[in-house]
C-alpha cells in the first residue's frame, strides 16, 4: 500500500479546516492508500521516509511559510538528504495577504530536497469559504490517485 504524508501547520484553525478538507479527499473510498496527517511540530523524519508523496499547508506569516513549516523543514532536510529525491509533493496555504512569499519559500526550500511539484498549489486569500474546501478535497483526491496509480 502506498503511503500520503500531509504536514500542517494551523494557529487560528483555518489552515486546520484546509487540512482537514485534503485528507477527507484522499480518504475516497476507491483508493488503497495509507495517510498521516500531521502538525508540522509532531511530523519527523521518519513520517517523511515512509512518505510516497507530501501534501504541505501553511498559513501566510508575514509573507513567509509558517515557523513551525520551516522548523520541519529544518528538522528533517538533512536526515532525509538524499533518501527523498523526486518525492512528489503539493502545497495549499491560507493567506490574508497574496500568499506568493510562502509559496515561494515551500518552493525554494523543497527544490533542495529535491522534492517535485505535481500539482498546481491552492491559495485561500481571505476566509475560508465552502468553495474553497471543495477545491481541497479535489486536491487531496487527486494526490491519492496520482500516488496510488503510480502516476507521480
Amino acid at each position: 500500500m502506498k503511503h500520503l504524508l500531509i504536514v500542517f501547520h494551523s494557529k487560528d484553525g483555518t489552515t486546520g479546516k484546509m487540512a482537514e478538507a485534503v485528507a477527507r479527499g484522499c480518504e475516497h473510498p476507491d483508493i488503497e492508500i495509507e495517510i498521516r496527517l500531521r502538525v508540522a511540530q509532531a511530523a519527523d523524519v521518519d513520517d517523511l521516509l515512509w512518505a510516497d508523496g507530501l501534501i504541505l499547508g501553511t498559513p501566510e506569516n508575514f509573507g513567509y511559510m509558517s515557523g513551525a513549516m520551516k522548523d520541519f523543514f529544518d528538522r528533517t532536510f538533512y536526515p532525509a538528504e538524499g533518501k527523498v529525491e523526486g518525492l512528489p509533493y503539493c502545497i495549499f496555504i491560507s493567506a490574508s495577504n497574496d500568499g506568493t512569499g510562502a509559496l515561494t519559500s515551500i518552493r525554494r526550500i523543497a527544490s533542495g530536497f529535491p522534492f517535485k511539484e505535481v500539482q498546481e498549489p491552492i491559495i485561500s486569500r481571505g476566509n475560508v469559504t465552502p468553495e474553497t474546501l471543495e477545491q481541497c478535497e479535489e486536491f487531496g483526491l487527486y494526490m491519492a490517485a496520482g500516488i496510488e496509480s503510480g502516476i507521480f
